[in-house]
C-alpha cells in the first residue's frame, strides 16, 4: 500500500514507525528539514520537505497515485486543505486531523466528506472519550467497546488480594457459570501471552477479558473489581486535552484543575462554568496535597511532560486516591506505566494509530484497539455476505496460534463463541493478535 504522512510529529512519527515495520510504501512531508533528516537516520521512509497544501510539492510526492493520504501536521488548516488537495489529485482515502470540536458533528463530517476528506479525527476527543469511559468502570484499567458497547474487552490487575492468584482461567467461570467469557492477552512483566483455558494466574499479572457488555456489572463483583463510586476529580496540566477533559467531566463531578499559566487559567475559566480552576505547579507535592489530594477518587495527569504525570500519578496512588489515569507519549513509559502502580494510562499517538490502522488493514475492518503495553491488536471485521466464510465454524478458520476470537456480534447481540460457533453474513468478529499472526489473519478476512 502506498501511503503518504503529511506532518512528521509525534503522531506522523508513529505512524511511520508502524507502517515501516508492515513494509508499506511511505512518504512523509514536513516543513522542517533537520526534523525529516531524524526521520531518515530511523526509518526507511521517502521524505519530502516543504508545505503540504503546495499542488506542486504533493504532485512530486506522487499523492495522485497513494491509496491512503494521511494529514497530521500541527496545523488543522493544513491538515484539511492538503487532504482536500490530495482527493482532487488522485488518493483513493484521505484522513485529517482536526483539533476544533466543531468539525467532529455529522453535519460536518458530512460535509467534509462531499469536498474530499474521507475521515476527521481528532486525537484529544478520542482521549477524552476513553477517560470518561474509564471513570465509569473505575476499578478497570482499561475498557474497550466493539459494535456500540455490545462486547468489551477489560483489563485489571491480579493483585495481593486477588480471589484469581493461582487460579486457571478456566476457574473464574466457576464464578458464575451463567457467563460467558474469554481470556484475551495476558501481560506478565513486559511479555504478552494468550491465555488458554489451562493457564494459570499469578501476582501481578495484567489480564484481559472479553464478555458482553450486558454481563459487565454482574461480572465485575465476582473478580472482587467492584466499582467505588467516582465524585471528587483532580487533574493537572495547561494542554488543551486537560481543558477538553474537565469541560467533559465538569457537570458528572467535583472537578478541581490545577495549571501552571494564569494566563491559561483565565480562558479556561470562559468554558469552565463548574469547575475549580487552580494555578500553581502541577508537580507541587506540596500543592496537590493542599488541594486536597487524599480526598480525591481520581486523578488526572495531562500535562506535556510524561515524568511529571506519571510521578504525580504514583504519589496520587501512595495518598490512597482510587483510579489514576496519567497521559504518557514516551514509548517506553508505556510499556512500564502500569507495571511501576499507575492504573491506565493514555498515549495520544496510540489512540490515532488505532483511529486510522483501519483503513491499511485488509478486509471489512470495523474497529482497531490497542492494549496499552501489549504488543498486538484487536481486530473487529466484518464478513461480507459474498465471504466464503459465512456457515464456516470458527475452528474451522486455521487462524494462527498467536491469535483468539473475542467475541462475535450477531444482530446487534454479543456472543462469546465456542469453535463450532458457525458464522453467518453480517457477523463481526473480534479477534486478538500478536503482530507475527496479523498478516495471515489479514489474509483469511480479506
Amino acid at each position: 500500500m502506498k501511503i503518504v504522512i503529511a506532518g512528521a510529529g509525534s503522531v506522523g512519527y508513529h505512524l511511520s514507525k508502524l507502517l515501516c515495520i508492515e513494509n508499506q510504501d511511505i512518504t512523509l512531508i514536513d516543513k522542517d528539514e533537520k526534523v525529516l533528516e531524524r526521520v531518515q537516520s530511523g526509518l526507511d521512509v521517502m521524505t519530502v520537505c516543504g508545505n503540504a497544501c503546495s499542488s506542486e510539492l504533493l504532485k512530486h510526492s506522487m499523492v495522485g497515485e497513494a491509496d491512503l493520504f494521511i494529514a497530521v501536521t500541527t496545523s488543522e488548516e493544513t491538515n484539511l486543505l492538503s487532504a482536500i488537495l490530495a482527493k482532487q489529485k488522485g488518493a483513493k482515502t484521505t484522513i485529517a486531523r482536526v483539533n476544533n470540536n466543531d468539525f467532529l458533528t455529522s453535519t460536518q463530517k458530512a460535509y467534509f466528506n462531499q469536498i474530499g476528506i474521507d475521515k476527521i479525527f481528532s486525537p484529544n476527543r478520542l482521549a477524552v472519550n476513553e477517560i470518561t469511559r474509564l471513570l465509569k468502570r473505575a476499578s478497570l484499567t482499561d475498557i474497550f467497546d466493539f459494535d456500540n458497547a455490545e462486547i468489551s474487552i477489560v483489563g485489571f490487575t491480579i493483585d495481593n488480594n486477588s480471589s484469581l492468584v493461582n487460579k486457571r482461567i478456566a476457574d473464574i467461570g466457576k464464578l458464575d457459570s451463567s457467563i460467558e467469557y474469554r481470556g484475551v492477552a495476558l501481560l506478565r512483566g513486559h511479555k504478552t501471552l494468550i491465555p488458554r483455558s489451562t493457564t494459570k494466574l499469578l501476582k501481578a499479572d495484567h489480564l484481559y477479558l472479553s464478555l458482553a457488555n450486558k454481563n459487565l456489572d454482574k461480572f465485575l463483583p465476582l473478580l472482587g473489581k467492584e466499582t467505588k463510586p467516582i465524585r471528587n476529580v483532580m487533574i493537572i496540566g495547561d494542554s488543551l486535552l486537560a481543558f477538553n477533559t474537565a469541560k467533559a467531566l465538569q457537570n458528572q463531578y467535583a472537578v478541581k484543575l490545577i495549571l501552571k499559566s494564569e494566563e491559561m487559567a483565565n480562558q479556561f475559566l470562559e468554558d469552565l462554568d463548574n469547575c475549580l480552576v487552580i494555578v500553581g505547579d502541577p508537580s507541587s507535592k506540596d500543592l496537590l496535597e493542599q488541594e486536597g489530594l487524599n480526598n480525591m477518587d481520581a486523578f488526572i495527569a495531562l500535562t506535556p511532560n510524561s515524568e511529571v504525570n506519571i510521578l504525580s500519578s504514583l504519589l496520587a496512588e501512595e495518598s490512597g486516591v482510587y483510579k489514576t489515569i496519567a497521559k504518557v507519549d514516551n514509548d517506553v513509559y508505556t510499556h512500564i506505566s502500569q507495571n511501576i502502580g499507575i492504573d491506565t494510562i493514555i498515549n495520544k499517538k496510540i489512540i490515532a494509530a488505532n483511529n486510522i490502522f483501519r483503513f491499511v488493514r485488509k478486509g471489512k475492518v470495523e474497529a482497531i484497539a490497542t492494549l496499552h503495553g501489549v504488543d498486538a491488536e484487536i481486530i473487529e471485521f466484518k464478513i461480507s455476505k459474498t465471504s466464503i466464510k459465512t456457515h464456516c465454524p470458527i475452528k474451522n478458520l486455521h487462524l494462527p496460534k498467536a491469535s483468539i476470537v473475542a467475541g462475535v456480534v450477531r444482530d446487534g447481540i454479543g456472543i462469546i463463541p465456542t469453535g463450532d460457533f458457525l458464522l453467518a453474513p453480517d457477523d463481526k468478529l473480534i479477534v486478538f493478535a500478536l503482530p507475527s499472526s496479523i498478516n495471515k489473519i489479514e489474509e483469511i478476512f480479506k
